[in-house]
């Protein structure tokens, strides 16, 4: 899964990602800002999980989301779940289903 953590931390890099309400939310409820998470995800090692998504939402039919825990720069644990997707060779982040402080 390394390679795919190196792709999601591209994706990143290049402001290629994009928050669901309900991340944002989270995050709100967390006092958790965009740059505390993006710093989580560039200071991750691993991926900690990988599973599949059952949302009828999905764009693909096996599609998979990825959960990272990490600290941003100043140190605070965040977890993040969500989604890798390529459209027209352009990879995308997208933080569907949670961003918030690990516990």
């Amino acid at each position: 899964m390394a390679d795919v953590l190196i792709r999601i931390k591209r994706a990143v890099l290049q402001g290629h990602y994009a928050f669901s309400e309900k991340a944002r939310t989270e995050m709100k409820a967390d006092g958790l800002t965009e740059l505390d998470v993006v710093e989580s995800i560039l200071n991750a090692v691993v991926i900690y999980k990988k599973i599949r998504s059952r949302s009828p939402f999905r764009r693909q039919t096996r599609e998979y989301l990825y959960v990272i825990q990490s600290t941003n720069l100043s140190g605070l644990p965040i977890y993040t779940k969500g989604t890798l997707v390529s459209e027209a060779g352009l990879e995308t982040y997208y933080f569907l289903v949670s961003s918030k402080r690990a516990m």
